[in-house]
């Protein structure tokens, strides 16, 4: 028989194989091919109406005067301009409210499916709007791709995080974010005037929709479903086996199905819970809290008043007006760059630190261009310590308060909850971007440079509440976050259970592997 040494050195080779196999082809492709027809798509209508906006404009005054033979009043143009951009947010607030309707009945992957139906008719809609003659196509349009990007952003983060082992479930989290960067950059790049930034042109940015949601059309099919789903709410045990093992790239999977059947202990019979019902549950109240500020606070840190004051910092800095939109592109690749950093870096840190850490450095720099912008014209390199600022303020966003708020929320709640915790997260962040949007002109006109202020104030607001209340996350199960949060809602009878469960899944596990460990050893001595 082979000694304990040897049986050691076994078990750390086993281990750092499944390290290894922890980053399996069909979990890449499912995350890549996932974000890129929906979070993606997201970040791209972000920023793909700023490059045409003169154009878009303009075509609104000439429907006008086709229609009433006089051109339109300013007002009116601005109301209709502020109805295009908002109302995306409205129409994002829309489908976060369906996801727990269709959620419960056709799973995470068929969700993100169907969800390219929005996508598809939004491009259609806006692409042919022109040629139509009707502004009022186009900010449909807008409102069905707002639909799109609200269901997109729920169930994207859920699947990626039922999908992923806990010990890269951060990492994958991340991806998110970084499509939503990368779909920001996307619209920059296309917005230029030598690519689809031309008034003839313009129709063709939104047509391109199309080709995102084909893509995940196409391939996400032949990938399964999220292995959690089809274990705990539609009990297909043989399902779920066969999609842990193709994502995690290996044939024994039963640690992972024991893991996932021991919340299924504690949840067994409950059945997926209402809005109402979590927010009036004892043991998620903290959870809850903590969701609500942190994505208040990833739409209310600023960030929009950053895009807002750009172009004038680097008009100030001496740059020519035709070269701004080049420069501009800098922004967007230090959002990739600084998303895809804390990609790399999240399961060393952990989300505390990322979290923590960005919206006390966005404060700080915050600060500093405050006074930047308050004394630029007292010497001519203060403009571009402006600058600098900017591009500090991104980075500190997108390397954490950028994505981590979505990978909290698939983090905080059991599967029997998570549907109804997604909606509520994507009602506060769609709200709290349409505040943004209404208020933020009368912020930027009443307190004209000192409105970075009030932003840094909400980011050390943020932060000293998440020092406190936010607990780290990194490599724990979900049973193991219940209970952590279980002392905080004073509520230990679920966590009493869950660690029973545990221990009686891990006692049937250490007997079957003695049992291996046994069989193993006779047929050892037998050859």
């Amino acid at each position: 028989m082979k000694d304990n040494g040897q049986d050691e050195d076994d078990y750390k080779e086993v281990k750092v194989m499944k390290k290894k196999l922890d980053w399996s082809y069909s979990l890449i492709v499912a995350s890549l091919i996932g974000a890129f027809g929906s979070s993606f798509l997201y970040g791209y209508n972000l920023s793909v109406v700023n490059a045409p906006s003169p154009y878009i404009k303009t075509f609104y005054n000439d429907t006008w005067e086709k229609r009433q033979g006089h051109s339109i009043d300013n007002s009116t143009l601005t109301l209709l301009w502020s109805v295009t951009v908002s109302i995306f947010a409205i129409g994002g607030l829309v489908g976060t409210m369906m996801v727990i309707l269709i959620g419960k009945v056709l799973g995470r992957k068929c969700v993100l499916l169907v969800n390219n139906a929005f996508a598809i008719l939004a491009a259609v809609l806006m692409a042919c709007s022109r040629q139509a003659g009707s502004f009022e196509i186009l900010i449909l349009g807008r409102f069905i791709m707002g639909i799109d990007g609200g269901i997109a952003l729920s169930v994207l983060p859920m699947y990626l995080n039922e999908i992923s082992p806990k010990e890269i479930r951060g990492s994958l989290g991340q991806v998110t974010a970084i499509f939503i960067c990368i779909g920001v950059f996307a619209g920059q790049l296309l917005g230029l005037p030598e690519i689809l930034g031309q008034e003839s042109l313009w129709p063709y940015l939104f047509g391109v929709i199309v080709i995102p949601a084909f893509v995940q059309l196409v391939i996400l099919p032949f990938l399964p479903e999220s292995p959690h789903y089809l274990l705990l709410e539609k009990h297909d045990q043989d399902g779920a086996e066969k999609a842990f093992q193709t994502f995690l790239g290996k044939m024994d999977v039963s640690q992972e199905i024991k893991e996932a059947l021991a919340v299924s202990r504690v949840q067994r019979n409950i059945r997926v819970v209402s809005v109402s019902e979590l927010l009036t549950r004892r043991s998620a109240r903290w959870q809850i809290i903590t969701v609500i500020i942190t994505m208040a606070c990833y739409q209310l840190c600023g960030l929009n008043a950053i895009w807002f004051y750009t172009n004038r910092i680097f008009s100030t800095a001496g740059i020519p007006t035709e070269k701004i939109p080049y420069i501009t592109l800098s922004t967007g690749g230090i959002e990739i760059l600084a998303s895809i950093f804390s990609g790399l870096v999240i399961e060393r840190l952990g989300r505390r630190p990322l979290l923590i850490g960005g919206f006390v450095l966005m404060a700080l720099f915050f600060g500093i261009l405050t006074v930047t912008l308050t004394l630029q014209d007292k010497a001519p390199w203060i403009p571009y310590l402006s600058i600098i600022c900017i591009l500090s303020i991104i980075a500190s966003f997108c390397s954490g308060p950028g994505g981590i708020p979505f990978i909290l929320t698939g983090e905080f709640f059991q599967q029997s909850e998570r549907p109804a915790a997604f909606m509520i997260a994507g009602t506060v962040n769609w709200l709290s971007n349409f505040i943004v949007g209404l208020l933020f002109p009368y912020i930027v006109e009443g307190l004209k440079t000192y409105c970075f202020l009030v932003f840094a104030a909400i980011c050390i607001l943020g932060a000293t509440y998440l020092y406190f209340v936010l607990p780290e996350t990194k490599n724990k199960t979900y049973a193991e976050i219940s209970r952590v949060f279980a002392k905080r809602n004073k509520e230990n009878l679920p966590a009493k259970k869950t660690e029973q469960a545990r221990a009686n899944g891990q006692a049937n596990g250490q007997a079957n592997r003695k049992s291996e460990l046994e069989s193993s050893f006779t047929l050892d001595n037998r050859i």
